[in-house]
């Protein structure tokens, strides 16, 4: 099983595959930053448990390499629920961690954090749900406890892990398996009418409204959404949900722009083509510039172009975070009077989001590129990196 030194195990093992894993670390670079792994000797009680004794998995064995494999049963403690994965979406963010460039995917790791499922098994003091729910989760598993917590701000919780993440810190194996067992207290139930590929997107748009949420907005307002990538396209929809009149979706491809026109934007503009962004967004406003902007890339450049492109007084919400550092004009932020916020994550805003997307509020159908078997995971996984054209959105299921 893996073990993260000082904290809970979450899989197990089998003998015969743990040689096989074991001999692939003695030859990865990153085996001296890895906490160890031990036999498990204790597996909780289940209400419910499966009756198979393995499960499959997609594992990140060494940077750019995943493999099917057999793993056994998760652990389920009494705090938590065991989960029948029936999908799990890939994200950026583990695309960046599958070449090892974030350090936040450190193998061996199951990955995986956007997903959806339904209950085979309960723990013993998990009360509100019970096998056979249809259910996602929120991809932070926060303490509860904290004083950000008890703010109310679990996405900054300071004992805060995700699903899926290995930054030796921590190692939490993800839902790109057939089972997962994640604490109660991040659950949320589904309706009958969301589809489990549709459910898988949930974390996504929660990204999109909290960024949307912490930014003031007055009925009438105009924004800018700078990057139309996934969460660029799920933000400029609860932009519009929120109030603002005119929506300026900014990408340097064009075929992304018309899924973003498609989806609720009333502006369009492509840097490469257009000309000067800050000169075009002051033409829809009159000369003064949006009252906000969302950067979704998280690139110097963007940055810089979501930072010009709003009015005196205007709000810069930060999304994206693809480099650690980038430049700050720092004359223009204060003589402008500019506010710069963060967006990390969500914060309770799953339940509206479940909502948003039962009501078809807004759209996923059009972001969602293949579903495809968990078996051909390693496959995707490939070709995402490789920056496969017109792919945006896999979902990954152990059933299909």
């Amino acid at each position: 099983m893996f073990q993260v030194a000082g904290g809970s195990p979450r899989w197990q093992v089998p003998g015969r595959f743990h040689s096989v894993l074991h001999s692939a670390l003695l030859q990865s670079s990153v085996i001296s930053h890895l906490p160890s792994i031990q036999p498990s000797l204790v597996l909780p009680s289940l209400q419910n448990p499966p009756s198979s004794s393995s499960v499959k998995a997609l594992l990140l064995t060494e940077y750019k390499k995943m493999s099917y494999v057999d793993v056994a049963d998760p652990v389920c403690g009494p705090d938590d629920v065991l989960i029948q994965v029936r999908a799990c979406g890939i994200c950026g963010s583990d695309i960046h961690g599958y070449d090892g460039s974030t350090g936040r995917r450190i193998p061996p790791l199951v990955m995986g954090h956007e997903a959806a499922g339904v209950i085979t098994g309960v723990g013993a003091q998990v009360k509100g749900f019970a096998p056979g729910d249809r259910v996602t989760f929120d991809s932070t598993v926060f303490c509860g406890e904290c004083v950000q917590c008890q703010r109310g701000d679990v996405n900054l919780c300071d004992n805060r892990q995700v699903l899926g993440v290995s930054c030796g810190d921590y190692r939490r194996h993800g839902a790109f398996a057939e089972f997962v067992t994640v604490p109660a207290r991040i659950l949320h139930k589904l309706p009958a009418e969301l589809g489990f590929a549709e459910a898988a997107m949930i974390e996504a748009v929660s990204v999109g409204v909290h960024a949307v949420r912490l930014t003031p907005v007055t009925p009438g307002d105009t924004a800018v959404v700078v990057g139309t990538g996934m969460i660029g396209l799920l933000t400029l929809q609860a932009a519009k949900i929120a109030g603002f009149a005119q929506v300026i979706a900014v990408d340097t491809e064009d075929s992304r722009l018309a899924v973003a026109m498609e989806l609720g934007a009333t502006h369009s503009f492509n840097p490469k083509t257009g000309g000067d962004l800050t000169e075009y967004v002051k033409s829809l406003t009159k000369g003064q510039g949006a009252d906000a902007a969302f950067e979704c890339v998280g690139l110097n450049a963007t940055v810089l172009s979501a930072i010009h492109a709003v009015r005196k007084g205007g709000t810069v919400t930060l999304v994206g975070n693809l480099t650690p550092k980038t430049e700050l004009p720092l004359q223009i932020v204060v003589t402008r009077q500019l506010r710069l916020q963060g967006s990390c994550a969500s914060a309770g805003e799953i339940p509206r989001c479940i909502e948003l997307l039962a009501t078809k509020q807004i759209k996923v159908d059009k972001i969602i590129s293949a579903v495809a078997p968990l078996a051909q995971g390693a496959d995707w996984f490939a070709k995402l990196y490789a920056g496969a054209p017109g792919v945006m959105k896999v979902i990954l299921s152990p059933q299909v």
